[in-house]
């Protein structure tokens, strides 16, 4: 009955494990179908969605770059209707997968071609040679929805700086290559201003000439602005640092200014700060987290030289010992009562015992060998010795 009852259980188990391994399988692929749906859904701005239908266009081209006229009479379709790379039929094939491998903003994607669909296929006959750039001819010129790059807003007004200084090429114009924005710089980590002409707070000026202005971090010491590298460039110190003339700001060590940590933890300064560490778990008040470090020994523990260590396990290490030299009498006592009867046994025996007991004490007394490498190897040996397997 129970061994019935056993039974049941696993398979109980195991069906409620079954069960919870498919849900998770069958469950995962409407979420990436979900995400999937959403992504194509996703209304993308008009210039990024112009690009995207002109770059789905420009892989239509190089999957059908060595494509050819098929079937039918093939030097006559040539001939007469010129070469399939400016062919309508190359145009149509490239048109019927536009948009199929589009991800973000799929279905917006769809709409340009019927939107698109016209001045695509003008371009396509008479207007490739001379205007061979598609994204300018299309969104740029034609819709208006782009911006040629380092110029922003409904006129493509140049950003500031334009060409070879925008924003003193230490930031980007805000609505560069599109139809939207302001033109105003956004500055790289470090730079300020209107044209990103000067250095943000915590941050100096390292160089600077007519064209170029360079700005490095402040030392880590330094509260705000600084004028120069280092603690001594700092016009104020941060919490835990000290300004000294000479030189600068110097770190505070909290832990001679009286910073006490609780009795069971020590205290490790550092940059600015201080932290409270534990302590061995033998100890009560340390000064570093390792039992020779103890002030006092916990309960349970006592000082042997200069660790604290676990009475406990002393204990059982002396009983040990004692067990250990126990069997060392033993066998010598054994060797003795043998050699009464017969030298030579005892004499190979004599032999043995001392190469065990020589060879307990090494290895009682050598903790980093590796044991584990020594017992195979032995083990190997006396297989072959014995002649097992």
């Amino acid at each position: 009955m129970n061994f019935l009852k056993h039974q049941m259980n696993n398979i109980y188990g195991f069906g409620i494990l079954l069960l919870t391994l498919t849900t998770s399988y069958v469950g995962a692929e409407p979420i990436g179908k979900i995400q999937t749906e959403k992504a194509h859904k996703l209304k993308l701005p008009p210039c990024r969605a112009c690009k995207i239908f002109v770059d789905s266009f420009h892989k239509g081209m190089e999957r059908t770059a060595k494509f050819k006229f098929e079937g039918g009479d093939a030097a006559w379709e040539e001939k007469n209707l010129g070469s399939y790379a400016n062919s309508e039929v190359r145009f149509v094939e490239v048109q019927e997968k536009l948009c199929s491998e589009v991800v973000e903003g799929k279905d917006q994607c769809y709409q340009l071609i019927e939107e698109y669909e016209e001045t695509l296929e003008a371009w396509w006959k008479d207007k490739q040679k001379e205007e061979p750039d598609l994204a300018k001819y299309i969104c740029i010129d034609k819709f208006k929805v782009c911006c040629p790059e380092k110029h922003f807003g409904k006129d493509c007004t140049p950003c500031q700086g334009y060409p070879d200084q925008i924003c003193n090429k230490n930031g980007k114009c805000k609505g560069s290559g599109t139809r939207k924005g302001n033109g105003k710089c956004l500055c790289d980590a470090g730079y300020s201003g209107d044209y990103c002409d000067s250095c943000a707070d915590g941050f100096y000026e390292s160089y600077k000439d007519e064209n170029k202005i360079l700005c490095s971090p402040c030392h880590p010491s330094c509260d705000g602005k600084c004028s120069k590298e280092g603690p001594t460039g700092c016009k104020s110190c941060k919490n835990g640092y000290l300004s000294s003339k000479d030189r600068g700001c110097t770190d505070v060590n909290e832990c001679l200014m009286g910073h006490k940590c609780n009795p069971t933890q020590f205290c490790v300064n550092s940059a600015g700060s201080y932290s409270c560490l534990d302590c061995h778990p033998s100890c009560v008040g340390c000064s570093g987290d390792s039992p020779e470090e103890c002030i006092e020994c916990a309960p349970g523990y006592r000082k042997m030289d200069t660790i604290c260590v676990d009475e406990n396990e002393e204990a059982r290490k002396q009983q040990i010992s004692f067990a250990r030299y126990l069997t060392y009498f033993g066998l010598c006592v054994s060797t003795c009562i043998i050699l009464q009867k017969n030298v030579s046994i005892a004499a190979v025996l004599g032999v043995c015992v001392g190469i065990y007991i020589t060879l307990s004490e090494y290895f009682a007394f050598s903790s980093d060998f590796p044991k584990d490498d020594l017992k195979e190897q032995l083990s190997g040996k006396l297989k072959q010795a014995f002649g097992t397997q």
